[in-house]
């Protein structure tokens, strides 16, 4: 008996049920080594009923396994894609990919997106140009509000020489001042930016270096690390900064070597020294994330420095800042207003604002809220600092209308 070579080596005979888009259904007989794309073509025998017309109806068609969903490959063999006996294939014809689109219908895309574009702002000034103006726009508005900022610091400025003379005259002025500036002292040394401390520590430097390190560049994280890379060799880095006793005792040995002069002028000197004092601790201090945030952005430093101090460590507006006008500049914030102004001797010529001034306490507060305008509203709700701002932001209020 004559047996065909490739019927004495085919692997296992499995029987398959295939099933069509149309509904129908049959058993196809195939082994284990037969390739899915060999199935595939004689399934489309099958439903064609005879040979295949076109031959890429084998490329246009896929076998999926039911059970398990997969779409069988082409180049692989029964075996390798896991079919069982009496295992369920799904033949369905693939879905034609779209056409590509005509020129005409991509330039009729094109023109419509055009048309449905927003105009820029100079088609908007165009089309505008001969329209009268009724309202306000945004960008004066928002010069307004700079333009509030910008005064109210001025008159900060203005105010605390106006209360530094008038103080001075107060004998009573220099203890209390004393008494000022030790708690200052005392805050200083003991707060520390946290978040600071810890980008520092976090980059392998010791705890009681990195805070004083922060402490000796205002809480800078880029200027303390600078100063930590710089003094590590430095045997004095360990050395802890001297605390208020040991300031308050410098001072006397400086004041008691100072020559003779007027038991008045001392006292005036005492005081400007310890109105010094208190303003190099109000310095600015920036946001330790901030600075970082917006130097990645490729700013400088110095810039960034400029930009947080000018909008209060607010991180957005100073971004803004950075990229418009950069209006006011720093140097204007430290100038005070025209002392002839009306609004200035509007302030001065108010009663609760002239009792005011010959409290200490005022002046604290005008200095803390010039270099920390966030505390603002803490001063605001003070009875005795309280009824003096809401007098200023009266006045001002009153002539910026006017």
């Amino acid at each position: 008996m004559f047996v065909q070579e490739e019927k004495i080596f085919a692997g296992k005979v499995l029987r398959l049920h295939i099933c069509v888009s149309d509904g129908s259904e049959w058993l196809e007989e195939a082994t284990e080594d037969t390739l899915v794309e060999k199935l595939k073509e004689r399934c489309l025998k099958h439903c064609a009923h005879g040979s295949l017309e076109d031959p890429k109806s084998v490329t246009h068609h896929k076998l999926i396994h039911a059970a398990s969903e997969r779409v069988l490959s082409d180049t692989k063999t029964i075996l390798e894609e896991n079919i069982q006996d009496e295992d369920v294939l799904l033949l369905i014809k693939r879905r034609a990919p779209a056409p590509p689109p005509k020129m005409a219908d991509v330039s009729a895309e094109e023109k419509k997106k055009q048309e449905q574009k927003a105009p820029d702002r100079d088609a908007i000034f165009r089309a505008t140009a001969n329209l009268p103006s009724y309202n306000m726009d945004r960008a004066v508005v928002q010069t307004n509000m700079r333009d509030f900022q910008t005064e109210l610091r001025k008159i900060l400025v203005s105010l605390i020489e106006v209360a530094q003379k008038l103080l001075a005259l107060n004998p009573d002025a220099v203890e209390l001042f004393k008494k000022a500036n030790a708690m200052l002292d005392e805050d200083e040394d003991e707060r520390v930016d946290e978040a600071a401390l810890r980008q520092l520590t976090e980059m392998g430097f010791p705890e009681s270096r990195a805070a004083k390190a922060l402490r000796l560049n205002h809480m800078s994280v880029p200027q303390a690390m600078e100063w930590l890379i710089e003094h590590a060799e430095d045997p004095t880095i360990d050395t802890p900064l001297p605390g208020p006793a040991e300031q308050g005792e410098a001072g006397a040995e400086a004041s008691a070597a100072a020559g003779t002069s007027t038991e008045d002028e001392e006292a005036r000197d005492e005081l400007t020294e310890i109105f010094k004092k208190i303003r190099r601790k109000r310095e600015f201090r920036p946001d330790a994330r901030a600075v970082i945030s917006l130097m990645e952005m490729g700013f400088d430093e110095q810039e960034v420095m400029d930009a947080l101090r000018v909008n209060n460590n607010q991180q957005n507006a100073a971004c803004e800042w950075l990229l418009g006008d950069r209006k006011p500049s720093p140097e204007e914030l430290d100038k005070g207003i025209d002392p002839e102004s009306p609004l200035f001797q509007a302030i001065l010529d108010n009663p609760v604002v002239q009792l005011g001034l010959t409290n200490p306490k005022t002046l604290l507060a005008f200095e803390d809220m010039l270099e920390n305008p966030l505390n603002s509203t803490q001063w605001m709700n003070d009875p005795e600092t309280g009824p003096v701002m809401l007098q200023i932001s009266r006045i001002f209020q009153t002539l910026n209308r006017t």
